[in-house]
């Protein structure tokens, strides 16, 4: 067995209840240690709060399982041995009985391959600054154009090329619709500096978009993009100016955005932390909403 959705996920699904998938590289590489196991564990409540099933997703022992039982995700939270697995990395992690946290990527499929509609997350991968030099291009963004989900999140990660990340999604044919904003969000910044194509102001808005697309029988995903709450944000200025420092040279691949991160936690004193901390608890609790509505039978 290599993948696996927990008996209550199941049950929950089989009886129409509304369920949200959790990605796991925000906890196994997104966020310090403690601090990443306090905020998941936010997450999850914050989920539950909302009336909805949480379904934790990551690799545990070589199986891709939805629906992480506590003792599971905060092992993944804790091990040294865990790695940060995209989708082309879960066969290889999973023949050699691995332990993973999942990214945007790898998530999106699980959560389709499961039956769950609606995942959480904080930032989404995307076109790395310096692209014509090197191509990097997230994974994240082919998973996207495949996966029918909703994905709720803050925008795209601040130290990726924004303007070139937009073009991508706009490409693949990824539906961007803005939670209570006109404006496309940076992770922990509200403004990437260009507007979004569509806006909702409620849940059931942005669940009857997605039951449209699915009635359209259209492949991407639908990102709704929420802002870190406004009493958190961190300045783009500041962020930029920190972003002027390279992440040592022989960082590459999977291991940038996290290197960068922990770049801007420092030069921001903590600032990057605290936005990264509430946007994740928003956007689960979000999801939760949207996740009741579908489940309730939005209609287009």
């Amino acid at each position: 067995m290599r993948f696996d959705v927990a008996r209550s996920t199941r049950e929950a699904l089989e009886a129409g209840a509304p369920v949200v998938a959790l990605e796991s590289a925000v906890l196994t590489h997104g966020l310090p240690r403690p601090l990443n196991r306090e905020v998941y564990a936010e997450m999850v409540r914050a989920v539950e709060a909302q009336g909805a099933v949480a379904a934790p997703v990551g690799v545990t022992a070589g199986v891709v399982r939805v629906g992480l039982a506590p003792g599971e995700w905060e092992a993944l939270g804790t091990r040294p041995d865990v790695v940060k697995a995209g989708l082309s990395d879960l066969a290889p992690v999973a023949a050699r009985g691995g332990w993973a946290g999942t990214t945007v990527a790898a998530t999106c499929w699980a959560a389709f391959r499961a039956g769950v509609r609606v995942f959480a997350t904080g930032g989404i991968g995307g076109v790395h600054r310096g692209w014509a030099r090197r191509l990097d291009v997230s994974g994240d963004l082919a998973a996207l154009a495949r996966y029918p989900v909703c994905v709720v999140c803050s925008g795209a990660k601040v130290v990726l090329d924004l303007d070139a990340t937009r073009e991508a999604l706009e490409t693949v044919g990824v539906t961007v619709v803005g939670y209570r904003t006109d404006r496309f969000p940076a992770f922990v910044c509200e403004d990437a500096g260009f507007p979004v194509p569509h806006r909702v102001e409620d849940p059931r808005a942005a669940a009857e978009v997605v039951a449209a697309r699915d009635a359209l029988g259209l492949s991407g995903a639908v990102l709704l993009v929420q802002p870190p709450p406004a009493d958190a944000a961190v300045d783009r200025e500041e962020l930029e100016a920190a972003l002027a420092e390279r992440v040592p040279g022989d960082t590459r691949g999977a291991e940038v955005t996290p290197a960068l991160l922990a770049r801007l936690a420092e030069a921001t004193r903590g600032k990057t932390l605290r936005a990264n901390r509430a946007l994740l608890v928003a956007n689960a609790r979000l999801a939760a909403g949207v996740a009741r509505c579908l489940e309730r039978g939005a209609e287009p």
